[in-house]
């Protein structure tokens, strides 16, 4: 062949037209002029795959129509549509020649296996190509080692792979790939720099960045990182040499290989060298060619290049070491800054008056109310087209939106860290949750964080409004319930059940009405009341919201609930606003005060984005829940309309937190300080175990089964109804267990007062002697073959073990929260010596850990050991105090799953795939 001609024997080089002889191999670009031009003209294979269908016709528009044919095997007669005309397509490349179709460049698009074949091809049946442009990532080795001899053989310059074309602002033409994106002139702007990159994007960063200090391009190549670059930095640094209209270059070079090493530059060059981080790598990670081997790392290619330009050091903002030869950058930021450094020790000023900046353009900004120095309050400017749109599209639209996704043994709500089992709700652990409130505890499972003060006392008036529920529905059913032996669970199901869509649906109407109000108000602060709500009053008669807020049935309930919070000193923007409307005195409706109270609580979280709007819509419908759970826990005969459980229905609104009413529900009484204290901890340390346990699976099942996806068809009491049908004597009931253990050690010991430390018993004689009994009885068991013999109940633990003394961290964190306060509780000593007892008896290796769930026995049987001592209730009431105490601390949780699932869930996504399934005969 007439080629084989023009090839070079072994030890001969190629001449490129000035006679200087350049490289061992045939290289026939020898002018970044010549790379990619306006005669070029362009062949795609696989055109009418993913990428190419993208990129293609916006390069044609761009290049003026260059793209002559395309190929795709199977779609001969398609084509492909431009605003510059249709390119028609062809099966194979020699069809496409057949039809008369002329083409000196081929790009490829060919998925990885099928590069070499394409390549090959292509140039064997045209003896008119002189380009190939490879964007296949991860071509294999051997097959680029085929294809660079078969394209040398035939006289074609090869360039990639896995690279992002060639684009020349001058000629106005970009071949292959993506280089400038979508809308190419806005960054390749004619100038006098050329730019060489391995990486695809950053050809098109280097080139915008270069625009903030008056630099336009020639040329942009990029180069890929496969393992084998065909058109590489020597092959780049010659055409530079010979391009009349680039004055200087730019090279972005990643670890791996040495074809940057031995070049010898007549030209400025400002080298960005990146990738030090990945000098340890073993494999590589991003581009298949960027990891070292032998002295070409990040490290050994800045030597490289601080040599060729005679620097000692990086260049820097701070330390701009530089000289006429060029610069090395580690940072893209800090190349325009150095190539007009260098190019002024060259007497060679910017090709244009700077466009734009490279300051921190912040289309969205926010503080999430944390007070920032001022240096970090960034100005917000406006986006470009279209992004503009779509931000003031999401400008508009209050509170957050999740993505959904099956949520099945998921959450993101709750959580349980498998080394320390101590289990999170919205990021707080229940450690930290017990030293809040049920009421704070409350608010944090619907909004995500806790209240201040004053939403507190809001929090507390909406609970305690609705606690009392005499001769209602859901009391009467309780009671029924209760009569008939239910246990407690089935009990408040029952009650639960009464509290349906149409009980709340005024609230939930009221929330909607005032989110469609003040939701794009630019109202922030619901307690500021400087907040000029006027023109919201007009609109609400306008728009009918006004009749929804304050016109229907109104009561004595909703004109004490505003009293009683003036009482307790709250201020909020939708309190006053309803005031405005008319709706105070005895035209308050209790639905509109709680809407209102419940849009206070949350309109912060809201505004940040943190919830939803569909979380806020359900919070009305989750405080009647809670306080229906805790007022069906008395009977009857204990509650009329003007008290609960003995206290008046007003005391309650004023001045009780809805912690005390819980206990109250319970015990009959208010509590101390102390016993406040100790049940807010008992309750906090019961919120959730994480989406795993039983009574989590039950309401996320519940929603699943509802679906999510349209949540207005939630039914948020049936969810509570899975809950608690998902609790039972083994599990929520089975606290009980540890209390019997307990009085049956203490029942004949005399024990007068638990917290009393100087009670005078031998707590380690009590621990010894029951240590030996029950070895005897475990023996006596194990001799007679059986293994079914009973476990003593909060010792030992699957994870806290295999150490001389073991601790549940847990258990630690609440004995010495107590000790902090001087709080003493014999019961949790006991179980301290007792573990102590099991290791000298020999009943345990080492000694055991008490457990969490001891905590809860002892807090709860140290509260009702006076009563009970006193015989003034029985161990069934006991039992069914611990019972209903866990029911308490756990709907904390499902509040929060229930939430989370309903906006994050899909419909169904609860139930176990067949397969996963198994029948036992």
């Amino acid at each position: 062949m007439t080629l084989l001609n023009t090839l070079p024997e072994q030890g001969q080089h190629f001449m490129h037209p000035q006679g200087e002889k350049e490289f061992p191999y045939y290289v026939g670009v020898h002018s970044l002029a010549d790379l990619a031009t306006k005669n070029d003209r362009v062949c795609v294979l696989n055109i009418l795959g993913g990428e190419s269908t993208t990129v293609t016709p916006i390069s044609h528009e761009y290049s003026g129509g260059n793209i002559v044919c395309g190929v795709m095997p199977g779609r001969s007669g398609s084509v492909m549509k431009t605003k510059k005309g249709d390119i028609p397509v062809y099966n194979n490349v020699l069809e496409a020649m057949n039809d008369g179709k002329k083409f000196n460049v081929a790009v490829v698009y060919v998925p990885p296996d099928g590069v070499k074949d394409a390549v090959i091809e292509a140039v064997r049946v045209n003896p008119d190509l002189k380009k190939v442009v490879i964007l296949t990532e991860k071509v294999k080795v051997k097959h680029a080692r085929m294809i660079r001899q078969y394209c040398q053989w035939r006289g074609v310059d090869v360039f990639g792979a896995n690279c992002l074309g060639l684009g020349d602002a001058h000629n106005h033409v970009r071949i292959g790939g993506a280089l400038g994106g979508s809308a190419p002139e806005e960054s390749m702007v004619p100038g006098s720099v050329g730019i060489y990159s391995n990486s695809g994007n950053f050809t098109t960063t280097i080139a915008t960045y270069l625009l903030t200090a008056g630099w336009g391009t020639t040329v942009s190549v990029s180069s890929g990182k496969d393992v084998y670059i065909h058109f590489a930095a020597p092959e780049f640094t010659h055409a530079m040499h010979n391009d009349d209209r680039t004055k200087a270059a730019v090279m972005y070079i990643e670890p791996g290989g040495y074809y940057e090493r031995d070049l010898v530059f007549h030209k400025p060059v400002v080298a960005c060298v990146v990738g030090r981080w990945k000098a340890k790598l073993t494999r590589s990670c991003g581009h298949a060619g960027a990891i070292a081997g032998s002295g070409d790392d990040a490290l050994g290619k800045e030597k490289w290049f601080m040599d060729k330009f005679g620097v000692k050091a990086i260049f820097t903002p701070e330390t701009p070491a530089c000289s006429a030869k060029g610069a090395v950058v580690t940072n893209i930021a800090h190349i325009p800054m150095a190539m007009t450094a260098v190019m002024m020790m060259n007497g060679i000023r910017p090709d244009f008056e700077p466009r734009g900046n490279l300051a921190p353009k912040c289309w969205f900004f926010a503080s999430q109310e944390i007070a920032l120095p001022k240096e970090l309050q960034l100005p917000v400017v406006e986006a470009l087209h279209p992004y503009n749109e779509q931000i003031a599209a999401l400008a508009s639209q209050v509170g957050a939106i999740f993505p959904r996704q099956a949520m099945k043994d998921c959450s993101g709500a709750s959580r349980m860290d498998p080394k320390t089992q101590v289990s999170q709700i919205h990021g707080v652990s229940v450690l930290d949750a017990s030293t809040h409130t049920l009421e704070e505890n409350l608010v944090l499972s619907v909004i995500r964080e806790y209240p201040d003060a004053s939403g507190r006392a809001m929090a507390n008036v909406a609970l305690n409004a609705f606690v009392n529920h005499s001769a209602a529905p859901a009391l009467l059913a309780a009671d029924a319930a209760r009569e008939a032996g239910s246990s407690p669970n089935v009990v408040l199901s029952t009650g639960v059940a009464m509290v349906g869509p149409n009980e709340v649906k005024p609230a939930k109407d009221a929330v909607q009405a005032l989110v469609d109000l003040f939701g794009l108000s630019g109202l922030t602060d619901p307690a500021d009341l400087s907040f000029n709500f006027e023109p919201l009053l007009a609109k609400a008669a306008e728009s009918g919201a006004r009749d929804v807020l304050i016109s229907g049935k109104s009561g004595k309930r909703g004109k004490s609930m505003l009293t009683a919070l003036e009482n307790r000193g709250c201020k909020s923007v939708f309190l006053e606003f309803i005031k405005a409307l008319g709706g105070a005195g005895d035209g308050a409706r209790d639905s509109t005060v709680l809407a209102a109270i419940c849009c206070h609580l949350a309109w912060r979280p809201l505004m940040r984005r943190r919830i939803s709007v569909t979380t806020l819509l359900a919070m009305p419908w989750h405080f009647r829940i809670f306080s229906t759970m805790v007022g069906c826990v008395v009977p009857s005969d204990k509650q009329d309309k003007k008290s609960y459980q003995g206290v008046d229905n007003g005391d309650l609104l004023d001045s009780w937190s809805f912690t005390e009413t819980a206990f109250l529900s319970l015990f009959g009484r208010r509590p101390t300080e102390e016993e406040l204290f100790s049940f807010s901890v008992l309750v906090g340390l019961l919120v959730t175990n994480g989406p795993g346990t039983i009574s989590a699976q039950g309401p996320k099942g519940a929603v699943s089964a509802d679906g999510p996806m349209d949540p207005a068809r939630i039914q948020v009491n049936k969810a509570y109804l899975g809950f608690l049908t998902h609790t039972g004597f083994a599990h929520g009931g089975n606290g009980y267990e540890a209390i019997a253990f307990l009085m049956a050690r203490f029942k004949d010991s005399g024990l007068v007062d638990p917290g009393n430390k100087e009670h005078g018993l031998d707590l380690m004689a009590m621990a010894l002697a029951y240590a030996t009994e029950y070895k005897a009885y475990k023996a006596k068991a194990k001799f007679a073959g059986s293994m079914d013999y009973a476990k003593i109940p909060c010792v030992n633990h699957p994870v806290f073990k295999g150490k001389p003394e073991n601790f549940d961290p847990r258990e630690v964190f609440v004995d010495n929260l107590f000790k902090q306060r001087g709080s003493y509780n014999i019961f949790q000593d006991f179980y301290h010596q007792l573990v102590h007892a099991l290791f000298k008896t020999g009943i345990s290796r080492d000694i055991y850990c008490v457990n969490v769930d001891a905590v809860i026995a002892v807090i709860l049987l140290k509260m009702l050991w006076k009563p009970y001592a006193r015989g003034e209730i029985s161990a069934d009431a006991m039992e069914s105090a611990a019972f209903i105490t866990f029911l308490f601390g756990r709907m904390i949780g499902t509040a929060a799953e229930v939430d989370d699932h309903t906006n994050r869930g899909r419909d169904m996504d609860t139930r176990t795939a067949a397969s996963a399934c198994s029948y036992v005969a």
